[in-house]
């Protein structure tokens, strides 16, 4: 048994296969995995690793299995799970994730194939567990793997509290001992007990006020876009790997991007903390369908178009259309009345939040601060937006910005 002390948890005692899976090479690269990637931009005290957050995972997996009096090899298969779950991350998490799937076909947890054919394998197989089969729990099949992915994972539970904790910012705090005392199955589906409508609201006003606050905060939306468009121009050398950049750790692909010739101006301006300014910030109802819709492709034509226009370089031009606004948590299960129910059908709140989410989405242009008025004129136009609602230059912004874009570095 290996007990360590955690930041948020405090002791984890760490017994059976997952101590022994604890110091495979696999699972120590982890502790060069940035959990919120460029986030520590936003907020300088955000440098907890994947490493720290799986075993965080392990934790409250071994709780909650101890609660729903699972116990054996289904156990350790969970368990094992639960600490494995974030080694098929990439550098800087899910910074790169589409953008090394778009080359690979794989997403982080899509790692089958990485525990079979690494030391992970064997230590699973030494302790009479199929790899197969935890692979499978990892990407949240079957019954146990609703614990490690889905609307009621443990997952969620503990990136929500090591975030907040690490960033200081209190709305990502939920009672995840009660939530983990709380779980059950009914006819093989993981829900929260009878009594738990408010638990599993809470569950969904905190991711739902980290996001905008932590995950989607404006500086590290730019500086993910400039870490991709970096890290895909590093892609197209001829001597570079998919596969390889994909089992960097974050040092390694910082290393690579200073030595190419192609993006070591981006590592120049990432080591600096020099990142592009928003030339457009513009609100989900004032994009028209189409943009919303665009394609990695068409969106690099876009952003040549407008670089053309206005006597730039390609690459200083970054076109930022997030995904349609979603919340997974919503369709999460309770217990009321000795009926099992989605908390969207449940929860008044559920309506309100989507809405909120709405109305934090925005689609952002990026360039360098000289070039924000001319690059935001030729964007509205390139993307048919309302220019008057969509300019936010570098000079136009500064005029309106609040206190907590002051208090986060906004700029």
């Amino acid at each position: 048994m290996t007990t360590i002390k955690d930041s948020v948890h405090d002791h984890i005692e760490v017994t059976g296969v997952a101590a022994d899976l604890l110091d495979t090479k696999p699972v120590q690269r982890l502790r060069r995995v940035a959990q919120l990637g460029t986030v520590k931009l936003v907020y300088p005290s955000a440098n907890h690793t994947r490493f720290e957050h799986s075993l965080g995972v392990y934790y409250l997996a071994d709780r909650a299995l101890a609660h729903l009096g699972v116990e054996g090899r289904q156990a350790e298969r969970v368990r094992a799970a639960a600490l494995l779950h974030d080694v098929g991350h990439a550098p800087f998490s899910h910074n790169v994730e589409e953008l090394l799937h778009r080359r690979t076909g794989l997403y982080h947890d899509d790692v089958g194939g990485l525990i079979e054919r690494t030391e992970l394998g064997d230590v699973l197989a030494a302790h009479d567990l199929d790899p197969e089969r935890v692979a499978g729990l990892i990407g949240g099949d079957g019954q146990y793997g609703q614990l490690v992915s889905g609307e009621l994972d443990v997952d969620r539970m503990d990136y929500l509290v090591r975030d907040a904790h690490h960033t200081g910012v209190p709305y990502g705090t939920v009672d995840h001992e009660r939530l983990v005392r709380e779980l059950t199955f009914v006819d093989g589906e993981l829900v929260l007990a009878e009594g738990n409508v408010q638990t599993a609201e809470s569950l969904l006003v905190a991711r739902a006020l980290m996001n905008p606050t932590v995950y989607t905060h404006p500086v590290a939306r730019i500086s993910k876009a400039m870490l991709r468009r970096a890290t895909e121009r590093l892609l197209d050398a001829p001597d570079i790997d998919p596969a390889g950049v994909r089992r960097m750790d974050d040092p390694a692909l910082l290393v690579a991007l200073r030595s190419n010739p192609e993006t070591g101006a981006f590592a120049e301006r990432y080591d600096a903390r020099d990142l592009f300014k928003r030339a457009v910030w513009v609100e989900y109802d004032d994009v028209p369908d189409r943009v919303r819709e665009l394609d990695h492709e068409e969106v690099r034509d876009v952003e040549t178009e407008v670089a053309e226009a206005c006597e730039l370089d390609p690459e200083a031009v970054i076109v930022d259309v997030p995904a349609e606004p979603s919340m997974k948590e919503s369709t999460t299960e309770v217990v009321v009345n000795g009926d099992v129910r989605r908390l969207e059908d449940q929860s008044p709140l559920v309506t309100a939040l989507r809405t909120a989410q709405r109305q934090q989405w925005r689609l952002g242009v990026y360039t360098t601060r000289a070039a924000t008025e001319r690059v935001g004129t030729a964007a509205a136009d390139a993307l048919g937006l309302d220019i008057d609602g969509a300019l936010v230059s570098d000079v136009r912004r500064r005029a309106h910005t609040t206190l907590d874009e002051f208090t986060t570095e906004a700029e």
